[in-house]
């Protein structure tokens, strides 16, 4: 499980809480804690301060409480949690996995599991709307996938596709049909054809 550990455990950046107006980046690899800011001011006397960055050891970040309220206030009490169990050693190799085995353990949920999983954290989210996700899970509940199917997937996304019921979604190959085989207006419209998709 070592080996899903890149050098770098957590990263985030982002502005201070206002009416700070300062730009923060937090960082967590194997051995180090990194603290980084740069003073944003209007001010004459701030223009020229450089940008600063502490470097501390696991072990010293999880005893300086002057920089853990700085990370709480900046980002969040959810945040400074999550960075002191990546310095005690919890990591959280779940969202380590490579796409594919995750697409994998994530066809066996449920769409309403699916939806609480999306809230976790920033990579589910990403994952659960990503277009081979739904792909995947189009190709799951339907016997057949057509290629006339995939075109308009490819039109208007998977997700669409998935939500989209049986008779909208007919029309909808039947008008995209129309505009590849009839690039005239006078001509008939074709009558709607079956999809199978369960």
């Amino acid at each position: 499980m070592a080996s899903l550990l890149g050098e770098t455990l957590f990263e985030i950046s982002g502005q201070g809480p206002a009416p700070i107006k300062d730009y923060f980046h937090f960082a967590i690899t194997k051995s180090q804690v990194i603290w980084s800011w740069w003073k944003i001011s209007l001010r004459s006397d701030c223009r020229n301060t450089p940008p600063g960055q502490l470097t501390e050891s696991h072990e010293d970040f999880l005893e300086d409480n002057r920089l853990q309220n700085q990370v709480g206030m900046v980002f969040g009490p959810h945040i400074l949690q999550y960075s002191q169990n990546l310095c005690q050693g919890h990591y959280d190799y779940i969202v380590r996995l490579p796409n594919a085995l995750l697409f994998n353990i994530m066809a066996h949920l449920d769409l309403e599991d699916i939806s609480v999983v999306s809230r976790t954290c920033r990579r589910f989210k990403e994952l659960c709307n990503s277009e081979e996700f739904w792909e995947q899970t189009v190709r799951k509940h339907c016997d057949t996938v057509t290629p006339t199917v995939e075109a308009l997937a490819e039109e208007v996304g998977w997700r669409t596709v998935f939500f989209t019921n049986k008779l909208q979604l007919q029309m909808q190959i039947s008008r995209r049909k129309q505009k590849e085989n009839q690039p005239c207006e006078d001509k008939n419209e074709p009558s709607p054809s079956s999809v199978p998709l369960e």
